[in-house]
């Protein structure tokens, strides 16, 4: 019980400092104009929480993935918590290689981009960005059914039949 207490708190801080973040970031300079556009003055803080919370995410799966294999040496998880563990692994890294290959397919034959500065972009880069963007659209709607079918306990209940 103690662990989802923590969970629970680590999400409600999470979901505080996001908040915080984007609420300043709507607040507090946000019409800012440059020349012909507009650059809010807080950006910077709105990335800087992408990249702290894409390294503390990545540093909690491998901590997590390897607390869960030295906890489950010899036994079979499924046995015990009816959750098929080697089974959802291998959908889910089927489902990354699949939202990538559809993010490429639905990416290809993309012109050059020319930004306001004159930047340009060669078309491969824009499918490379393409994909992720579609990637991470798939992913997210897939994580967001995981978790509702996660908070049922369908996958667990059958565990104790």
């Amino acid at each position: 019980m103690k662990i989802e207490k923590i969970s629970k708190m680590a999400l409600y801080i999470c979901i505080g400092i996001i908040v915080v973040c984007f609420a300043l970031f709507m607040t507090i300079g946000y019409n800012n104009p440059v020349g012909d556009h507009n650059e809010p003055i807080l950006t910077d803080v709105v990335m800087w929480l992408m990249y702290l919370m894409i390294i503390a995410t990545a540093i909690l799966t491998i901590w997590g993935v390897i607390c869960g294999i030295r906890s489950n040496k010899g036994n079979d998880p499924a046995a015990s918590t009816g959750v098929p563990g080697g089974k959802i692994t291998l959908f889910t890294i089927i489902l990354l290689v699949a939202s990538l290959v559809v993010g490429v397919v639905l990416g290809l034959g993309e012109p050059d981009f020319t930004a306001s500065d004159g930047t340009v972009t060669t078309g491969g880069w824009v499918t490379v960005v393409d994909a992720f963007c579609v990637s991470i659209g798939i992913l997210i709607v897939a994580a967001a059914i995981a978790v509702a079918v996660s908070m049922t306990g369908v996958l667990a209940k059958s565990a104790s039949k």
